[in-house]
């Protein structure tokens, strides 16, 4: 499903250049979840936008179902982007002016679905969810572990191909990201492509694989199941 070939990112200002990725060479199959690792400033985040195609590569070759996306314009890389992948957040990266289920609904809007066949997705993932019951809340509402369910119901209700998670738990407590987690391993018990950036061991004992990431390099890899 995802592949790179000695993928290079480099950023450059007027004085300073920085390789952020320095030929990565990263195999994902469809249904696998994988976690990348590595201290801060390694490249993690750097590698996660270029596989959410929310940037282009400086160098190498870049495949998403076995089309070569390295050097798609931003037009072409929106249109994939919004028709194949979900994206969670930290942050949660939830709009304060808009309802749990206008939240919910936003991406079936860009989509230009029905408004008949929104409501059906729209109730039938934030049942899934568990977060039906506060579909008239507002973020500022609800607790950090709602908050990231929303988010979850988000990224999944056009029923992605892959989902990529940037540290998903980093701003809930244990009882909070150990049900987060729960929900993105169901989801890819269904058949989702999950690739989770996350600072925490224990979130990445849930993925098939781990990734660690140093200085813009994959160290190791390691199967997990």
């Amino acid at each position: 499903m995802i592949k790179t070939k000695e993928l290079i990112k480099i950023f450059r200002t007027d004085e300073v250049e920085t390789t952020a990725l320095n030929r990565v060479n990263l195999e994902v199959k469809h249904g696998e979840f994988v976690a990348i690792m590595g201290p801060s400033g390694c490249g993690k985040s750097t590698l996660l936008n270029i596989l959410g195609l929310l940037d282009n590569p400086s160098g190498g070759e870049f495949y998403f179902n076995d089309e070569e996306v390295s050097r798609y314009k931003e037009r072409q890389r929106t249109n994939m982007r919004k028709n194949n992948i979900g994206f969670v957040f930290q942050s949660f990266n939830l709009i304060d002016e808009l309802s749990v289920y206008e939240n919910v609904e936003l991406p079936l809007l860009y989509l230009k679905i029905s408004a008949s066949e929104r409501k059906k997705k729209v109730e039938k993932v934030l049942e899934r969810m568990k977060i039906a019951h506060r579909r008239k809340h507002f973020p500022q509402q609800l607790s950090g572990g709602q908050q990231q369910r929303v988010a979850i119901a988000r990224a999944v209700v056009t029923r992605p191909k892959l989902i990529l998670a940037d540290e998903p738990t980093g701003n809930l407590d244990s009882a909070n990201g150990e049900e987060v987690m729960n929900l993105l391993t169901q989801l890819n018990n269904d058949g989702t492509t999950i690739i989770m950036v996350t600072h925490s061991a224990a979130d990445a004992e849930k993925a098939h694989r781990i990734i660690q990431l140093f200085d813009g390099h994959i160290v190791t890899e390691n199967k997990r199941r």
